[in-house]
């Protein structure tokens, strides 16, 4: 087990942690209308993929198994059907890799406004969750303990949607502009 002075790489278990899920993330990406009946109940991590001409200014590594399909972001769930189905697939309040999307995808409209924090309106909250069906991938890899391996992973294939994790000369400058953009899209209402 990784220990305060290792790496997770460094420790034999991780190291084959790590590998297995690497492998598992690089198979063949499944359809969002089958993955999400799929998607298992505990934790684990996992990677979106989608075509070149899908957002084609962001580089990704290719899959492994589907060339014609590329990496664009990596995370961790302690339930990956709760992450993909609640978060990602519904609310931008929650997600991350939803807020990425809809300020990279800006010339499409996307509105926003302030709850507790910017949230895209309801219309476009369903606008991007079917944009999403129609031009996303998703493979995934069940792990107890997805924080270890999320950060090896991130850190060994450079999702261009991550940003944290990610070594800075990786680190892609549209997308860090499109999530300020997004973020500041929506303010609160002055007293």
């Amino acid at each position: 087990m990784t220990t305060a002075g290792t790496r997770p790489d460094e420790d034999p278990a991780d190291r084959a942690r790590i590998d297995e899920a690497m492998r598992l993330l690089s198979g063949a990406p499944v359809a969002l209308d089958i993955a999400v009946k799929k998607l298992a109940r505990g934790g684990g991590v996992y990677a979106w993929w989608a075509s070149p001409s899908i957002l084609p200014e962001l580089p990704g590594p290719p899959n492994e198994s589907v060339p014609s399909l590329r990496l664009l972001y990596l995370g961790r769930a302690t339930s990956l059907r709760g992450r993909i189905l609640r978060n990602h697939l519904r609310r931008s309040g929650s997600s991350t890799l939803r807020r990425t999307l809809a300020g990279l995808l800006v010339s499409e409209g996307y509105r926003t406004t302030w709850t507790d924090r910017v949230v895209l309106v309801p219309q476009d909250e369903a606008r991007l969750t079917a944009w999403m069906y129609a031009h996303l991938r998703l493979t995934w890899a069940e792990d107890a303990e997805p924080a270890i391996i999320e950060a090896e992973l991130v850190r060994r294939v450079h999702p261009p949607l991550n940003v944290h994790g990610v070594d800075p000369e990786h680190i892609q400058a549209g997308v860090v502009d499109a999530k300020n953009a997004y973020n500041d899209s929506s303010r609160p209402v002055a007293p």
